[in-house]
């Protein structure tokens, strides 16, 4: 009785959602019935091991700068720019730039982790259960929701003391001014400092969203018993 009592009580939470319904219809699984909480406990596990699988690979020396995934390259107007110091030889400084720019966004990127922190121990089973019925990134959309304020907040003023600190602000100063003034050009002005904090919160969701693609479609990648179990349920949709 106690257990047919769980069974019922589960389907009413689930009975907004017609999905959730047919899910719930098939319990009890395996190891037991999923609690509210069970399956939020095993949807923050798959956040946690996005984040630590995949954020902090960019946090190192080239963690951007190598991974062509997430490599920032040069704005528009700067390829421009780039374009024109190599026709006149000064190709190294472009390289030289855009590794700087890279650079930065590996700095920025360790402000990250307490802000995902936070983020995954406020997530409700209302949050739950739209990321377990979501789409292959929905987990990715919560954290982006939930943090890309905050993230901007705390990478802008990193990025920009980075960029002054390695010389990449003086040095793409210099380049733009060269490149100004050459003939028949138009004269570039990037605010180099909002370019890459965009591209970093770009690949740093981007890499999240690698990791979450693979625990919703690869039974290995689901490293624990409770995340198995969890995602058992969005296989069965």
């Amino acid at each position: 009785m106690k257990k047919i009592f769980l069974l019922v009580l589960t389907a009413i939470t689930f009975s907004s959602c017609a999905e959730l319904q047919q899910i719930a219809s098939q319990f009890p699984q395996d190891g037991g019935i999923l609690s509210n909480g069970d399956i939020s406990a095993g949807l923050k596990q798959a956040l946690n091991q996005g984040i630590d699988q995949r954020v902090t690979t960019l946090m190192g020396t080239d963690g951007f700068y190598k991974n062509e995934l997430v490599k920032i390259l040069l704005p528009e107007e700067l390829q421009k720019v780039d374009n024109g110091l190599r026709k006149i030889g000064l190709g190294s400084v472009a390289d030289e730039g855009l590794k700087l720019l890279n650079r930065a966004a590996e700095d920025a990127t360790k402000e990250a982790l307490p802000i995902f922190v936070d983020a995954v121990k406020g997530m409700s089973f209302a949050d739950a259960k739209n990321i377990l019925l979501g789409d292959q990134r929905a987990a990715t959309s919560y954290l982006e929701n939930r943090t890309q304020t905050a993230l901007y907040a705390k990478f802008a003023p990193v990025i920009n003391n980075s960029l002054g600190k390695v010389g990449a602000t003086d040095l793409w100063t210099g380049a733009i001014t060269k490149y100004n003034n050459l003939p028949l050009t138009t004269d570039v002005n990037p605010d180099l400092t909002d370019y890459v904090t965009q591209k970093a919160l770009e690949g740093v969701f981007k890499m999240i969203e690698q990791e979450e693609v693979e625990i919703r479609s690869s039974l290995n990648a689901r490293t624990t018993d409770l995340m198995r179990r969890v995602f058992a349920m969005q296989d069965k949709q």
